[in-house]
C-alpha cells in the first residue's frame, strides 16, 4: 500500500519499487539465508524490515558488507544500536525510550521496587538494561529478574509465579510477545495474581496489540497499565486506516504498520534523491539459493541511499518521521494505556521533555506537580480496586526478615545479646531493639522477623553484610555516615547525632568566701531565720509547763529553745517534746526543714562543681600539639574521623565499654576519649562529677535502621520512626533504658541570679508552717485559760474581810506565774509507785543556789499526811522550792512550801508558813 500510494502520488519520479518478498517463518537463521540469497541473487539494493531484533542482528553485518541499507520497523532492542553500523536504520521507537515511560509511572506512585519479566532471549534480554538503569534515576531498585523461555509450558509459567508471590515486590513489568504474554496473565489470574495489591505493566510489545488480542485474554489482563507509541489522530492517519479496513477487514492495524508504511516511504525517497538505478535487480524470478558469503558485492550506490536516509525527514502517518545521527528515529510521546473492558483506555501521555500529563496540550508543565491526580487520569487497577496499590506485601507464607545484631561487650544499654545456656536461647534486648519494635507495631501492615546475632565488632563489616544479603535489615547502635549510604539505605535517625570529646574534670582555682550564701536570696535566708526563732518560741510555750527540758533560769530556756529550733536543721534535737501540739508542730516544721535543706544541698553542689569544674583540655589541637593518647570505641568509625583529623596510630587506644575508659582515664593512658553524643552521654551518667564533654562536635546523623539499597520498607519504617519519636512511647523507652536522671547536667561557668532559690518557691511551706505554729499557740491559751479561769474570776480579800476582786494586771501576773509553774498534772511529774496501802507521789525539788545552778531530784511523800521524806542531803542556806499534788478523798489540793533550813540536810515538817489554795 504504500509503495502503490507513494507513486500514485508522485507519478513523476523516474525510479520505482520493486519489492521482493522472503518469509523467514520467525527463524534467525532462515531470515540470514534470505537475506544472503537476496544479496548475491537478487542483488537487492536495500534491505525492509528484520521482524525481530535477533533478525536484525544478523542482517545487519550482511548489509554493512554489502553496503545496503537495512531498515527495521519493528527491531526494538536497545542493543542494536551498539553495532553502530551506518547502515542500520531503525524506524521504530528503541525499547530504552518506553522504559524512561514506565519509570516515570513508578516514580509517580513512589513504588520502590519493580521485577520484570521478560521472555528469555535477545528481545527481551535487551530491554533488561536500560529498564534498570531508568529505574534506579527514580529510586527504584529491582531486587530479582524474571526470565521466562519462549518455550515455556504452562506449568513452567505458574512455577515462576508462585516464587513471585513469595516474595515483598508486587510490581512486575512483562516485555515479551503477545501469544507468551497471553499465556502468563492467564496463569496469573489462575493463581490469584490479578487481585488488588498486584501492579501489572506491559511494554509496547503487548500494549501494541491489545486491540488484536482475544476477548477471553483481555479478560484475565484486567487492571492492566501498558505504554506504546502516541499516534496522532490526523487525518491522513483516519483516511488511511478506513482504506485499510477495506482492504483488510479482520486485520487490525497498529503503531508498527504505520511504521512500516513510514519506512517504505522513506526509502522511495531516498533512492529517488539518491538516482538508483535499478537495472540490477529486474529480474527477481531466476535466482539460485546460494549463502556464500565470498560472493557478497558492495553495492556502488549504497553510500549515497545510507546518506539519503538518514536526511530524510517529513510528516508521516506515525508522526515525524527523522532520523537521528545514528540511525535511530527521534522518539515521540507515549500513551499509558489502562486495561479496562474489551480494550484499552488512555489515561495519560509520556513525553521525553515533560513526563507525565493527563493530556499533551499540557505537556510545557507536565511533571511539575506533585499530586499523580494531575498526572494520570483514574486507573482502574487489578481486582477493580481504586486505591493505588503500595507496590509491596509481606507474603504470609514467605521467609522472616533476617535482622542483623551486633554483639558487643559494652555500652549493653543499646543492645544486649544474651544466650540461656540451658535452653540455647538467644534473647535480644536494649534500646534499639525497643525502638525498632515498637516502630514495627507501629506499621499498617504485618513484619515477621527473627534477629540473627553479628559477632564483629567492626561496624563497616556489620553494615556490609546487608549488600552481601546476609541479613535483610541491621538494627542496633549503627551510625548514618556519608560512606555507609553509597550501598545500603537508612532510616530516619532516631537519636541525636555527633562525635565529641570528654576530657576529665578538675576544680577551678577561684575562691569565694561567701560562696555558701548564694544557694538562696536574702529573702528567703530572713525568712529561714525568723521561722527558727518563731517555731522555738512556740515549742517553748507548748513545753515550758510539762517538760523538764524547756524549764530552769530564764537564760538557760532561751538556750534551749533556740538550740532545739536550729537543731532540726540536722535532725539532732534530742529534748523531748510531750505535747501533742508541740509534736504536731515540729513534725510540720522539720518537713520544712528538709525541703529547705535538700534544696539548698542541691543548689549549693550545683555551684561547686557544675560552676567550679573545669575540663582539663579544651582544645583538640593541643592534643595534636603535645601528642596526647586519646581513646574510641573499639569498631567505631570514629578511628578514622580520629585518622583524618591528623592522629597517629600509634596514639589512638581503644576501649571496650564506659567503665574501660575511666580505667584508661585513671591511669593516664589517655587524655581525652572521642566518640558519639549517646554513648557520651550514657558514659557521663555514671560518671557526672569526674568528666566533661567538650567542643568540638563532629556532625553525624545519629543511629538509623539499615535497608538494602532501594528497599521498599524504608519509606514506611522512616515514617514509623518519626511516630515512635514524636510520642511517649520514646520517653518511655529510654527512661526504661537510662533512667529519669540519666543526663549529666551542662558544664557552666557562671551562674545567673535566676538560679538561685527564693521565697516564691517556698512561701507555701512556710504558709503551712505559721498556721500549723500559729494554731497551736491558739488551742494551748484557749484551754490554759479555760483550765484557769478561777484566777481571772477571783476575787481579793480586804482588811475588812469583805469579798473584792484583784485588778486585772494582777490577775494577768498571776495566770502568768501559773504558767511559769510546772503541770503537776503531767504524766512526766507523776508516778504510779505505791507504799504498802498508800499512794505515794513524787516531789520535785527545784534547788536554786545564789549562782543560778538547778538541781532537781525526788523523793516519796506519804499522800495521807503530806509529809516529805528525808531528802537528799542539801546545803543549809539552799532554798528549797517544791510543789506536791495530794489526791486526799476525792479532793485535789496544791501545796506550795516555802522553808528555811537550819541545819545541813534537814528539813522543817512544819506546815506554818504554808499556803493552800484550794480548786
Amino acid at each position: 500500500m504504500a509503495v502503490s500510494e507513494f507513486y500514485d502520488a508522485h507519478p513523476n519520479y523516474t525510479t520505482r519499487i520493486v519489492i521482493a518478498t522472503r518469509d523467514s517463518g520467525g527463524d534467525v537463521v532462515q531470515a540470514a539465508a534470505s537475506a544472503l540469497d537476496l544479496i548475491n541473487n537478487v542483488q537487492v539494493q536495500a534491505i525492509l524490515g528484520p521482524e525481530t531484533s535477533m533478525q536484525a542482528n544478523f542482517l545487519i553485518p550482511l548489509g554493512e558488507k554489502a553496503q545496503i541499507p537495512v531498515i527495521s520497523f519493528s527491531a526494538s532492542s536497545p542493543t542494536l544500536a551498539s553495532i553502530r553500523s551506518p547502515y542500520f536504520f531503525r524506524a521504530t521507537q528503541k525499547d530504552s525510550t518506553q522504559v524512561n515511560a514506565i519509570a516515570a509511572i513508578v516514580k509517580a506512585f513512589s513504588w520502590r521496587q519493580v521485577v520484570p519479566i521478560y521472555v528469555d532471549n535477545a528481545y527481551g534480554e535487551g530491554i533488561v538494561p536500560s529498564l534498570v538503569d531508568s529505574l534506579d534515576a527514580v529510586d527504584a531498585r529491582v531486587p530479582y529478574r524474571s526470565a521466562i523461555s519462549a518455550s515455556a509450558t504452562d506449568d513452567q509459567i505458574g512455577q515462576e509465579l508462585y516464587k513471585l508471590m513469595t516474595m515483598q515486590t508486587r510490581v512486575f513489568v512483562v516485555h515479551m510477545a503477545p501469544n507468551l504474554g497471553a499465556r502468563l496473565f492467564a496463569k496469573a489470574k489462575e493463581v490469584e495474581m490479578m487481585s488488588p495489591g498486584y501492579v501489572w505493566i506491559v511494554t509496547d510489545g503487548i500494549t501494541g496489540f491489545l486491540n488484536s488480542i482475544d476477548s477471553s485474554v483481555l479478560e484475565s489482563m484486567q487492571g492492566v497499565l501498558g505504554v506504546k507509541p502516541h499516534v496522532p489522530r490526523t487525518k491522513e492517519v483516519l483516511e488511511f486506516r478506513s482504506r485499510w479496513k477495506r482492504k483488510f477487514q479482520h486485520a487490525d492495524l497498529n503503531s508498527y504498520g504505520l511504521w512500516a508504511y513510514d519506512a517504505t516511504v522513506a526509502l522511495a525517497t531516498a533512492i529517488e534523491k539518491a538516482g538508483q538505478d535499478n537495472s540490477s535487480s529486474s529480474n527477481a524470478g531466476n535466482v539460485t539459493n546460494s549463502t556464500d558469503l565470498d560472493r557478497i558485492r558492495a553495492s556502488s550506490s549504497g553510500p549515497n541511499l545510507a546518506l539519503e536516509l538518514s536526511r530524510a525527514k517529513f510528516a508521516g502517518l506515525s508522526g515525524e518521521f527523522a532520523m537521528e545521527p545514528d540511525g535511530q528515529l527521534k522518539g515521540s510521546a507515549y500513551e499509558v494505556v489502562n486495561v479496562n473492558g474489551n480494550g484499552g483506555r488512555v489515561v495519560g501521555y509520556w513525553t521525553r521533555g515533560g513526563g507525565l500529563a493527563r493530556e499533551l496540550a499540557n505537556e510545557s508543565t507536565a511533571g511539575r506537580s506533585a499530586s499523580r491526580e494531575s498526572l494520570m487520569r483514574t486507573v482502574i487497577w487489578p481486582g477493580d480496586a481504586a486505591a493505588v496499590p503500595k507496590g509491596f506485601q509481606m507474603p504470609t507464607s514467605g521467609k522472616k526478615l533476617r535482622i542483623g545484631v551486633p554483639v558487643k561487650d559494652g555500652f549493653s544499654e543499646f543492645v544486649s545479646v544474651t544466650t540461656d545456656p540451658e535452653t540455647n536461647k538467644t534473647s535480644v534486648t536494649g534500646y534499639c531493639i525497643d525502638i525498632f519494635e515498637a516502630v514495627v507495631q507501629t506499621l499498617p501492615y504485618a513484619l515477621p522477623f527473627e534477629y540473627v546475632p553479628f559477632a564483629n565488632t567492626n561496624y563497616h563489616m556489620f553494615v556490609a553484610c546487608v549488600v552481601m544479603q546476609n541479613f535483610d535489615a541491621v538494627v542496633g547502635d549503627t551510625t548514618v555516615i556519608a560512606n555507609r549510604s553509597n550501598y545500603v539505605d537508612f532510616t530516619l535517625p532516631y537519636t541525636e547525632s555527633g562525635v565529641s570529646m570528654v576530657v576529665p574534670v578538675r576544680p577551678d582555682g577561684s575562691k569565694n568566701a561567701w560562696l555558701f550564701l548564694k544557694p538562696l536570696t536574702w529573702d528567703l535566708w530572713m525568712t529561714t531565720f525568723l521561722f527558727f526563732l518563731f517555731i522555738g518560741f512556740v515549742v517553748w510555750v507548748l513545753e515550758h509547763r510539762i517538760s523538764k527540758d524547756f524549764r530552769g533560769p530564764p537564760s538557760h530556756q532561751a538556750g534551749t529553745s533556740l538550740w532545739f529550733s536550729f537543731s532540726t536543721m540536722v535532725f539532732a534535737h534530742r529534748e523531748n517534746v510531750v505535747s501533742n501540739l508541740a509534736r504536731t508542730v515540729v513534725i510540720i516544721w522539720c518537713f520544712v526543714v528538709l525541703i529547705l535543706t535538700q534544696s539548698y544541698t542541691a543548689s549549693f553542689t550545683s555551684l561547686l562543681t557544675v560552676q567550679r569544674l573545669q575540663p582539663t583540655v579544651t582544645d583538640i589541637n593541643e592534643l595534636l600539639r603535645k601528642g596526647e593518647f586519646v581513646g574510641y570505641q573499639d569498631g567505631s568509625f570514629v578511628v578514622g574521623l580520629l585518622k583524618r583529623i591528623g592522629f597517629r596510630d600509634d596514639r589512638l587506644v581503644p576501649y571496650d565499654n564506659s567503665d574501660h575508659c575511666d580505667t584508661l582515664f585513671g591511669q593516664g593512658r589517655i587524655a581525652a576519649a572521642f566518640d558519639e553524643i549517646p554513648y557520651i552521654k550514657l558514659f557521663l551518667a555514671k560518671h557526672c562529677s569526674k568528666y566533661m564533654m567538650t567542643d568540638p562536635s563532629y556532625k553525624t546523623d545519629g543511629f538509623g535502621f539499615v535497608f538494602p539499597k532501594g528497599s521498599v520498607l524504608v519509606p514506611d519504617i522512616s515514617r514509623a520512626v518519626l511516630n515512635v519519636t514524636e510520642g511517649d512511647k520514646m520517653t518511655k523507652i529510654e527512661e526504661a533504658w537510662f533512667g529519669k536522671n540519666s543526663r549529666c547536667p551542662e558544664s557552666s561557668t557562671s551562674v545567673s541570679p535566676g538560679g538561685q532559690l527564693g521565697l516564691n518557691s517556698f512561701w507555701s511551706l512556710f504558709l503551712i508552717a505559721g498556721v500549723a505554729a500559729v494554731s497551736a499557740l491558739i488551742i494551748f491559751a484557749a484551754t490554759f485559760v479555760y483550765q484557769h479561769r478561777q484566777i481571772l474570776l477571783q476575787q481579793q480579800e480586804g482588811e475588812d474581810n469583805s469579798q473584792s476582786k484583784p485588778s486585772f494586771w494582777r490577775r494577768i501576773m498571776r495566770l502568768l506565774r501559773t504558767f511559769d509553774k510546772k503541770d503537776l498534772k503531767c504524766h512526766t511529774f507523776r508516778d504510779d509507785n505505791r507504799v504498802g496501802n498508800n499512794e505515794v507521789n513524787l516531789v520535785s525539788l527545784n534547788v536554786m543556789s545564789p549562782s543560778a545552778y538547778s538541781v532537781q531530784t525526788e523523793f516519796p511523800v506519804d499522800s495521807s499526811t503530806a509529809a516529805a521524806a528525808t531528802p537528799p542531803p542539801i546545803d543549809s542556806s539552799t532554798e528549797l522550792h517544791y510543789n506536791d499534788n495530794v489526791e486526799a478523798q476525792g479532793v485535789e489540793i496544791s501545796i506550795d512550801l516555802h522553808q528555811n533550813f537550819s541545819g545541813a540536810g534537814q528539813i522543817d515538817d512544819g506546815y506554818d508558813n504554808d499556803e493552800i489554795t484550794r480548786h
